[in-house]
């Protein structure tokens, strides 16, 4: 198995995954007001505390470039 940082990868995709995270509230929760930047900055601190730092994965998920 594969080891990633998860925090890392996190903070790589932030852009995508700050907006893909703001989608998905405002598809569960539609009248939802929120900063979509500090709605991810508590995102990125939940993962944090709740992911181990290096986090394994299946070798078929990471490919090397």
């Amino acid at each position: 198995m594969a080891r990633v940082r998860t925090e890392h990868i996190v903070e790589h995709l932030s852009s995508q995954m700050r907006r893909a995270l703001g989608a998905a509230v405002l598809e569960v929760i539609p009248d939802a007001e929120f900063d979509e930047y500090e709605l991810f900055r508590a995102f990125r601190r939940a993962v944090g505390r709740k992911c181990s730092t290096w986090e394994q994965v299946p070798d078929q998920d990471v490919e090397a470039s």
